[in-house]
C-alpha cells in the first residue's frame, strides 16, 4: 500500500511538472513570436503576439539626462518594423526568469540588439503575459536600452 501512495505521489508530482514546462513553454512561444516578427519585419506576427489593450515602453533618458519613459503604440511600432528590410531589426534575448500564476505570466529577459547586423544597445525586457481565450498574449512590455556594460 505504501508503494502505491508513492507511485501515485510520484506520478501528481510529475504530472504537475509536466503541465509547468508546457505553460512555460507557451508563454516562450509567444516572446519568440514577437522577435521573430521583429527579424522578418512582419507587422502581422509583431501584433498577434499582443493583446488588444497591451502598453509597450521604454526606461531611458532624455537629451538633459532625467529618467524618462517612452510610449510607443503598437501598430506604430509593427508599422515601423515591417518598413525595415528583413533581418534588420535582430534583438537576441535570453530567458532569465519566468514565474507563471494561473493567467499571468512574467518573463525578465535580457537582450542585445542588433541592427543591420551591427550592435546597437542592450538592456532588459520585461513582460507581462496573460492567458486570454486560451492563448498567451503580451500585455504590457517595458524595456530598458544602453549601450553598456551588456554582461
Amino acid at each position: 500500500m505504501k508503494r502505491i501512495l508513492m507511485l501515485l505521489f510520484a506520478i501528481i508530482l510529475l504530472t504537475q511538472y509536466l503541465d509547468a514546462q508546457t505553460t512555460e513553454d507557451s508563454v516562450k512561444a509567444v516572446v519568440k513570436q514577437l522577435f521573430e516578427g521583429m527579424k522578418n519585419s512582419d507587422a502581422r506576427m509583431i501584433q498577434s503576439a499582443f493583446a488588444d489593450s497591451a502598453i509597450l515602453q521604454s526606461v531611458g533618458k532624455d537629451k538633459e539626462g532625467k529618467i524618462a519613459i517612452e510610449n510607443e503604440r503598437i501598430d506604430e511600432f509593427a508599422k515601423f518594423i515591417s518598413g525595415l528590410k528583413k533581418g534588420a531589426a535582430d534583438e537576441q534575448i535570453v530567458f532569465e526568469s519566468i514565474k507563471i500564476d494561473g493567467q499571468l505570466a512574467m518573463v525578465w529577459a535580457p537582450y542585445k540588439f542588433y541592427f543591420e547586423g551591427k550592435f546597437s544597445h542592450c538592456g532588459v525586457d520585461s513582460f507581462q503575459l496573460v492567458f486570454i481565450n486560451g492563448q498567451w498574449k503580451i500585455q504590457y512590455l517595458i524595456d530598458t536600452r544602453r549601450k553598456q556594460p551588456c554582461e
